[in-house]
């Protein structure tokens, strides 16, 4: 295999991806060129059940990926829970870094540390998922001559992640999963066109979420302050613009999407308003207590005042508790 072969492929997928990586690897022959790595959102604190998943539906090598795994052509790596999955040289290596876009691990570290080190020799692919992680990253792997292949929008249980990527990347390929495993075979047969160099930009968002001293460290960040907070650790995000792409990033390199920061923000004010709900609840109960308190003692006034400011307490809570309904009916319009 020459330096030019595609070589790798590198999979996103999130809510409804586990059918479409199934089909993905059935998809794909036993000697299928290229190294396939994978990166499915799951939860932090669970096992992942994938790599069993698609052992049984594939005659590829599946193992879920270990820091030091190389890139052997007919492999498949799976991320594990809690870790990105970081391309370097022949080989990956995990990270603990912060999270991009809520999640760790990221489709976007795993597509930009691919396309940083392979270049042209990358296939990015997005599958079904919610939101937009995946997008910065294809675009990644396009501004460096790699080929970028989405699942068919119709053909997504969840749309939301091929038309994010489809939207940063509209040259990329769009197919059904019936059709992927011949797409990416077709791929990896033909000649790949010379990719710019990484960019800057690429090469310092690769160290952060590596969390590299060099970067993590460095006085300047990317970008322009924001004047908006970091959903994870409350500091000053940062404004790109990456081409056709919006971003934000924060000191210490926790990254958010428009659409996933408006997503995580809405989350954060419900858990508020949930938390001074809950306050409320407890002062109008304590305070009504106290006014019990008050008049078996014979004190009149003040058992007045107290159940006054009870019922003060508990209209505001009222008035809370349908703040958060609308809050949830609109979140449900928007998404649905």
């Amino acid at each position: 295999m020459t330096d030019e072969s595609r070589d790798l492929i590198v999979v996103g997928a999130s809510a409804g991806g586990v059918e479409a990586l199934r089909s993905l690897v059935m998809g794909l022959p036993e000697d299928f060129p290229a190294c396939v790595v994978v990166v499915l959102h799951v939860p932090a604190n669970s096992p992942s059940a994938l790599p069993s998943i698609l052992r049984r539906a594939t005659n590829l090598s599946v193992k879920q990926a270990a820091s030091h795994d190389r890139l052997t052509p007919g492999t498949v790596l799976v991320a594990p829970p809690d870790h990105h999955v970081i391309v370097y040289d022949d080989s990956i290596t995990l990270s603990h870094g912060p999270r991009e876009n809520g999640h760790r691990p990221a489709v976007d570290v795993l597509f930009r540390s691919a396309a940083r080190t392979r270049g042209n020799r990358v296939v990015g692919v997005v599958l079904s998922g919610g939101l937009d992680d995946g997008a910065a990253g294809l675009l990644a792997i396009s501004q460096r001559g790699g080929a970028c292949v989405v699942q068919d929008f119709d053909d997504a249980l969840h749309d939301s992640m091929p038309r994010a990527a489809a939207t940063a990347v509209p040259e990329c390929l769009v197919a059904p999963m019936a059709k992927m495993g011949e797409v990416l075979q077709d791929l990896v047969k033909q000649p790949t066109p010379r990719g710019d160099d990484p960019p800057e930009l690429m090469e310092v968002e690769t160290a952060m979420a590596q969390m590299d001293p060099s970067a993590m460290h460095e006085d300047q960040r990317p970008g322009q302050p924001s004047g908006f907070a970091c959903p994870d650790c409350h500091g000053v995000l940062f404004e790109i613009d990456d081409g056709s792409l919006l971003r934000f990033r924060c000191r210490v390199g926790h990254a958010w999407s428009p659409e996933s920061l408006v997503v995580q923000q809405s989350t954060d004010l419900e858990s508020a308003l949930w938390m001074a709900l809950r306050n409320l609840e407890e002062k109008s109960a304590l305070t009504r207590r106290l006014a019990s308190r008050a008049l078996e003692r014979g004190h009149g006034l003040t058992s007045n005042y107290l159940v006054e400011e009870a019922d003060e307490a508990m209209r505001a809570a009222e008035l809370l508790r349908e703040l958060i309904q609308r809050l949830a009916e609109n979140q449900s319009q928007a998404t649905g």
